[in-house]
């Protein structure tokens, strides 16, 4: 990447600024984030984070804001969006929001939930304390520094402290145009005591065109409130897609993430989980199912800062093909959190011999007073298995998909949304049958 990439040097994002009619202390934000994006341009990315993930087919210059489409809303193949009922509901199109609606009465009791682009210049007072300042670092790399100096929108939610949303709310990230940037930003904050419930999907609109995402998510979760969050990434197979993603939880706080990865020729997420306060829990449940030659990396942390705090992380990778995933996942214990409750652990399953699968989990613990554990396993279906399952009378395909249910059960059983369980299971099947 160089500093002058078309569409995303100098002159472009000054005309790229006065296009916004934003004010001036969001402007502000963006050209010092510009600043820092033209240095970490430069700079060659951190090689225990990147050093597996080939950037050289990436061509960055083939994106532009300024080549978006018109954000009209079109019908997109979703997989969550017709399945459930909502509390409301935010769509965007190419970077821009094409619909967006709110219960009535969450309203009236101070609920915010829609078009960040809209909403952080409305209630500055409320959102603009969190906004790229306490979860994702915009000065990480040149990913966070790009997304900072660029947003686009995206979805945000406020929910009051000690108010409990008992339906889920929706949130849908379309890519349209071909050569489309998106580089939407999602933004939840939950006050003390409260609890909500997002689902977020991506999709693109033709499995044709071709487009790029660099996007942010943060998760703020305050003082005994629990969010459960789910982001199902269902990207074309010609979609770039790179995100930093942050959550922090406070004390006696609960963070239940789920994410499903199925598509993109590229993706690359940054995830950071900081148990903040005493009693904090957070746990992260991730499948992906990888095919053709996918690329799909994550590179996740769970940090505990203070004492008797407690992370989760399973994920569970599927690949068939040439595709490859990798998964390099760390543990850290800052030195006052003592009685820590650490576990982290990805299994792998692949389908056929040219699959590859990189998991590289890791400790760096700087108390005494322990529990942190992980593990990495990664396999070859067992012929034996297909066999046993065909010689009764099932298809290969439906040996296959048996076989593949089976092994990503686990994930499903921590997942209390039935709406989550059926769509992952549901996309999975779909996607399986691709080439049986």
């Amino acid at each position: 990447m160089s500093a002058q990439i078309a569409g995303f040097a100098p002159a472009s994002f000054k005309e790229f600024t006065q296009q916004r009619e934003e004010p001036d202390w969001i402007l502000a934000q963006r050209r010092e984030a510009f600043e820092v994006f033209q240095e970490l341009e430069k700079a060659p990315l951190d090689p225990e984070e990147y050093k597996r993930v080939d950037l050289r087919t990436f061509r960055p210059e083939k994106y532009s804001v300024s080549g978006t489409g018109s954000g009209e809303q079109v019908q997109f193949s979703t997989l969550m969006q017709d399945r459930g009922e909502f509390a409301g509901a935010v769509v965007h199109v190419d970077g821009r929001c094409v619909q967006s609606s709110l219960n009535e009465d969450l309203k009236s009791k101070g609920v915010l939930f829609g078009d960040l682009k809209t909403l952080l210049v409305e209630h500055r007072e409320i959102l603009e304390p969190y906004f790229l300042k306490r979860a994702v670092d915009p000065g990480r790399d040149r990913f966070s520094a790009w997304h900072a100096a660029y947003w686009t929108g995206g979805t945000v939610l406020y929910v009051p402290r000690n108010l409990e949303l008992d339906v889920p709310l929706y949130s849908l990230i379309g890519l349209q145009a071909n050569g489309a940037t998106d580089l939407s930003h999602t933004l939840i904050i939950l006050e003390d005591g409260a609890s909500a419930t997002l689902l977020e999907e991506t999709a693109s609109a033709s499995p044709d065109t071709d487009g790029l995402h660099v996007g942010a998510v943060e998760l703020i979760v305050g003082q005994g409130a629990q969010l459960r969050y789910v982001q199902l990434q269902n990207w074309n197979s010609k979609v770039k897609h790179f995100a930093h993603q942050s959550g922090r939880v406070a004390r006696d706080a609960s963070l239940q993430w789920t994410v499903g990865a199925l598509g993109a020729r590229l993706s690359h997420i940054h995830q950071d989980v900081h148990l903040d306060g005493q009693g904090a829990h957070a746990q992260v449940n991730g499948v992906t199912f990888a095919t053709d030659r996918q690329t799909l990396s994550y590179y996740t942390q769970q940090t505990h800062h203070e004492a008797n705090t407690h992370s989760d992380l399973l994920y569970k990778e599927v690949c068939r093909d040439e595709s490859r995933v990798i998964w390099r996942g760390m543990i850290k214990v800052d030195p006052p959190a003592q009685r820590t409750d650490g576990y982290q652990r990805n299994d792998a399953l692949m389908l056929s011999r040219d699959a590859r699968v990189d998991a590289i989990p890791g400790l760096e613990i700087e108390a005494d007073d322990v529990r942190c554990t992980h593990g990495a396993t990664a396999g070859q279906v067992d012929a034996e298995q297909v066999l046993y399952a065909m010689c009764r009378g099932l298809s290969r395909y439906e040996a296959m998909h048996l076989i593949v249910e089976g092994f990503f059960s686990e994930v499903y059983d921590r997942i209390p949304v039935e709406l989550v369980r059926e769509t992952l299971s549901q996309a999975v099947e779909r996607k399986l049958g691709i080439g049986m």
